[in-house]
């Protein structure tokens, strides 16, 4: 059994000279969102899930991306709504969120 049920990154990467970049989307504050959301609901710790900052996941121009694993989902999540969707569809519940779904 993997540690974790679930492993959420979210790209935090910030690129130079105004290029598109899930950072420049705001994708900090949706990590610290997702984080604190996920810890409320007490989803995280050992044989639950994780999410973490990420370095650069190479789709800068569909992001801010979040990537789940073991289920290698990615999403284009842009707003706190999003994020909830995804942890209360995909973490809790194991539904994969079609619409944010890239």
């Amino acid at each position: 059994m993997s540690y974790y049920q679930h492993h959420g990154f979210i790209c935090t990467h910030q690129r130079e000279e105004n290029r598109q970049c899930c950072a420049g989307s705001g994708s900090k504050e949706l990590l610290d969102y997702a984080k604190a959301q996920a810890k409320a609901l007490n989803l995280m710790g050992k044989g639950k899930c994780r999410i973490n900052a990420s370095g650069c996941l190479d789709r800068c121009d569909t992001g801010p991306i979040m990537v789940i694993y073991p289920d290698e989902t990615w999403y284009r999540i842009q707003t706190k709504a999003d994020v909830d969707e995804v942890i209360v569809e995909h973490l809790q519940q194991g539904r994969v969120v079609e619409r944010l779904k890239i």
